[in-house]
């Protein structure tokens, strides 16, 4: 991350840890203090591509690699337009084509290939679709209106308990403080015993924790999630259809080695094929390894094409 640098004025994030590098819709990038130079007024071309650019375009680059901003920035154009969803098909296939084809867009216009045609494709089919692409730009924004609305509400609720426990927090502390100085002044003026207004004290202190505690019981839990859903509300999914399917069944492999048999492998002990085979160790034994194993699959090697054909 150290060697990321502006190409023209060759200032580096080691030298300067403090450097904003800018990003555009070529992909290349700029330090800020460039970009104020070469864009006074307003416009100018890219020092790497010659591209024609804005500066009100540039925006500070989020990635070690420009190339991933420059696709976020093709992707969110090209999803304002692509805009349709799973429910908008009649098969999933069609579905599946259609998410294939905005990739290829957003592959193209990220890596410059046949730039010009891909956007005829684009311009074309905002033209073809305009009233679903209106239609679901519309229920998008309601949905997100809807969620901002709902994420705002969390956030008050939680900021005003927040505010709530830090003023019970300063009422209890300053409940202490009194308690304290009324005990110092008993102590100073009375006439009973030191351990008798002790023992006074500490049971007030015992009454005052009680009765927090009771008070944090009583406050009433949430009664609604971030989804909007309320708690303890029963809320009813659409049964997911059920794909009765064979089960497999296994069937042993059976391969013709063209030779003699070859000793099953619980036999290789008693055969003494691993008289001189090293055991395994435990953590040979731990990934599934075994001698018999391997001497298994040496000697089916060895017993194989010793047949003629």
């Amino acid at each position: 991350m150290d060697d990321q640098g502006c190409p023209r004025c060759k200032t580096t994030k080691y030298r300067n840890p403090s450097l904003k590098l800018m990003v555009n819709v070529c992909g290349h990038t700029l330090c800020e203090s460039c970009v104020e130079m070469l864009f006074v007024r307003g416009s100018g071309n890219c020092v790497q591509c010659n591209t024609p650019l804005r500066k009100s375009n540039f925006r500070v680059q989020l990635f070690e690699d420009p190339a991933i901003d420059k696709e976020v920035e093709i992707r969110k154009k090209v999803l304002k337009i692509y805009n349709k969803r799973e429910l908008d098909f009649s098969t999933l296939k069609e579905y599946n084509d259609y998410l294939e084809q905005v990739e290829d867009i957003v592959f193209n216009l990220t890596n410059n290939i046949d730039v010009e045609r891909t956007k005829q494709i684009m311009e074309q089919y905002q033209r073809d679709n305009k009233d679903i692409i209106q239609r679901n730009k519309a229920k998008l924004t309601r949905e997100q209106e809807e969620l901002e609305e709902l994420l705002l509400q969390e956030q008050q609720d939680s900021e005003q308990k927040r505010l709530d426990t830090l003023q019970e927090e300063q009422r209890q502390l300053q409940t202490k403080r009194k308690n304290k100085q009324a005990l110092l002044d008993e102590l100073e003026s009375s006439r009973l015993p030191a351990a008798v207004l002790l023992a006074q004290h500490k049971d007030r202190a015992v009454q005052l924790e009680t009765q927090i505690e009771k008070q944090k019981q009583n406050v009433k839990p949430a009664n609604i999630f971030s989804t909007g859903v309320m708690m303890g509300q029963t809320v009813s999914f659409v049964s997911v259809s059920r794909v009765e399917e064979v089960l497999y069944v296994y069937q042993p492999l059976c391969i013709d080695a063209y030779g003699p048999l070859v000793p099953e492998l619980d036999q290789l002990g008693r055969l003494g094929y691993l008289n001189h085979v090293c055991t395994a160790s435990p953590q040979d034994q731990a990934g599934g390894y075994t001698s018999g194993l391997a001497c298994h699959r040496a000697i089916q090697d060895a017993f194989s094409g010793l047949f003629p054909s």
